[in-house]
């Protein structure tokens, strides 16, 4: 099979495409990609657990403590105890991590659609519908 013929190849090259494309965008806030999504988890929901975010992300457990680091170095969020389960240690944003909201999301919402412009509203919908059912076919076996 030639490689713009393989899902995977495609859909690799898009990532690494838009990847690059956001991490440019990003660079001003220090944030990665990465973080940022860690960042717009806690931002709509502060205090979660690692295990959480990482489910939500779709990340393992190893990858995420290793953001959470560098995140924390940066001052952007800490980790405390959880006040009703002491086993349990909840993420929390600084106040530096929540006043990167509005720029942060400024940025994103462009580079979404400059990514997109190419594509009608119609398709932009048919493309990330289809991208969530290729992740739930995938992911159901």
């Amino acid at each position: 099979m030639e490689n713009n013929q393989c899902i995977n190849f495609l859909l690799t090259k898009a990532q690494q495409s838009v990847f690059s494309y956001f991490k440019n965008m990003l660079d001003e806030f220090g944030v990665t990609p990465v973080q940022y999504g860690i960042l717009n988890c806690l931002w709509g929901n502060d205090g979660l657990t690692a295990t959480q975010i990482a489910h939500n992300l779709s990340l393992d457990g190893s990858t995420i403590t290793g953001i959470l680091d560098r995140m924390e170095n940066k001052e952007l969020l800490m980790r405390v105890p959880d006040p009703n389960d002491r086993r349990a240690i909840r993420v929390v944003l600084t106040e530096k991590g929540f006043q990167l909201r509005n720029p942060i999301e400024k940025v994103v919402e462009e580079a979404n659609q400059f990514v997109l412009s190419i594509f009608s509203q119609k398709e932009q919908a048919q493309f990330n519908h289809f991208l969530e059912i290729i992740a739930e076919h995938i992911n159901s076996f």
